[in-house]
């Protein structure tokens, strides 16, 4: 059964039943933040690219049909292989006639808006209802000065964006860092084609370091350098072109948290393979947070084990690994004493409000929460069963869907949410335990 036909995407509910320890190796699909990322650099790079392991998801695939929107590539989908092949048409970037739409692919958007600024004529990208919400006024302010038209339909800052293409002449440009590093990332992709060198220099602190660091890594992969100043000033000189050939997608850290989780809560002992030390996922790290609980873990340059522990509350930073902090969250909720995660304020535009969505639900099994502006408190008790509400959210989802594997009765709504980063997940979960219920 492939993920895509699993029913359980289509269930109005799953039932997540307990699960004793287990000792288990898991392989994680490929990482959606490096598919989005390859995509983006070999649309520009103009040679036939490959990329293998690719994570085909809801926003890697709202991607690729937005780059074939363009008309100056095509990008042929092998989901048995897991593998995209993004191949120039010979014709140049030109504004497609109908609005493109990406759902909820907040990575995407942000890339095609920057990338839209090469495209001759007037682009118009949209998204659902909460992308309608999401903030893109830091990008829009950015990109003028390389040339680039994009403003806010409704004007309040959010989709619909227009983009009036084919003038990202590149230059110099300031943004600010401290709404979404996919805006700066965004900026340094697209100017490798510029005409002229970009510069773009952060005016404030850079939230969520580590996924800058991924695109850096990236397109040096493909062959591209960016001069750097730190995290303060990012430079891409012009003339320069990607390579085509193939690229291999590294598991998906995000993805891995889950499983992290299962171990951590359960005391089990879980390896993930092909995944390991020289990661420049920032979420990569949560298993050190695991680690200062309680967990016991040996990380390689090839892979990453956690044997799960007697876990204890912890303070943390998660400003460097947000959308983990859910997974750390639902571990808190089965440790002795209070957790404490800090500097969160991103998850408030996120898919959800994830600090809301997080404590709301882990209130309704009972768990002590104390939510902040910017910061959750958890004191860990004995969770109890209750309905989980995922809010078209997939890491909501999947963190709960963790938690039913300790505690009886968790029931988790809208089930098919995961697809928009994990279409297999409920397959995964299955290699620790096959017995899921869903209602239809």
């Amino acid at each position: 059964m492939s993920a895509t036909s699993d029913p359980r995407l289509k269930a109005e509910s799953v039932t997540v039943r307990p699960l004793a320890a287990f000792d288990e190796t898991v392989r994680v699909l490929g990482s959606k933040s490096y598919t989005n990322r390859y995509l983006a650099i070999a649309s520009l790079s103009g040679q036939e690219t490959v990329i293998d392991n690719a994570l085909l998801s809801d926003d890697t695939l709202y991607l690729s049909r937005a780059l074939e929107a363009f008309g100056h590539v095509t990008c042929d989908i092998d989901h048995a292989a897991a593998r995209i092949r993004v191949t120039p048409t010979g014709r140049p970037m030109r504004a497609p006639q109908e609005e493109i739409f990406v759902g909820g692919a907040g990575t995407p958007l942000r890339f095609l808006i920057s990338m839209a600024g090469h495209a001759e004529g007037t682009t118009v990208i949209n998204g659902n209802a909460r992308m309608q919400e999401r903030p893109m006024g830091d990008l829009l302010t950015a990109l003028p000065p390389l040339g680039v038209d994009a403003i806010a339909v409704r004007g309040n800052g959010s989709p619909p964006i227009r983009i009036v293409g084919g003038s990202f002449k590149g230059g110099a440009t300031t943004i600010s860092g401290a709404v979404s590093s996919q805006f700066t990332s965004s900026l340094i992709i697209n100017a490798l084609r510029a005409q002229s060198d970009t510069e773009i220099t952060i005016s404030d602190e850079l939230v969520s370091k580590p996924y800058v660091e991924m695109t850096l890594a990236a397109l040096k992969e493909m062959g591209v350098s960016v001069e750097r100043d730190g995290y303060r000033r990012f430079t891409v000189p012009a003339g320069q072109q990607a390579r085509g050939g193939q690229v291999t997608v590294e598991p998906d850290a995000s993805g891995m948290s889950y499983f992290l989780a299962a171990a951590a809560i359960l005391e089990s002992r879980v390896t993930i393979p092909g995944i390991g030390a020289g990661s420049h996922q920032g979420d990569v790290h949560l298993v050190e947070a695991f680690e200062r609980m309680g967990c016991h873990t040996q990380v390689t340059g090839s892979d990453i084990t956690l044997s799960g522990g007697r876990l204890r509350g912890i303070d943390i930073d998660m400003e460097a690994m947000p959308d983990v902090v859910p997974s750390l969250a639902i571990a808190a909720a089965y440790a002795e004493g209070t957790t404490r995660i800090t500097n969160i304020a991103s998850l408030r535009v996120k898919e959800c409000d994830r600090i809301a969505a997080v404590t709301t639900e882990l209130r309704k099994m009972g768990i002590d929460v104390e939510e902040h502006a910017d910061a959750m408190y958890i004191t860990g008790g004995t969770p109890h069963a209750a309905v989980i509400d995922t809010y078209d959210d997939h890491r909501i989802a999947m963190t709960f869907a963790i938690g039913g594997l300790r505690t009886e009765g968790v029931v988790i709504k809208d089930p098919g949410c995961v697809a928009k980063s994990f279409p297999a997940f409920w397959q995964t979960l299955d290699a620790l335990h096959p017995s899921l219920e869903s209602t239809i």
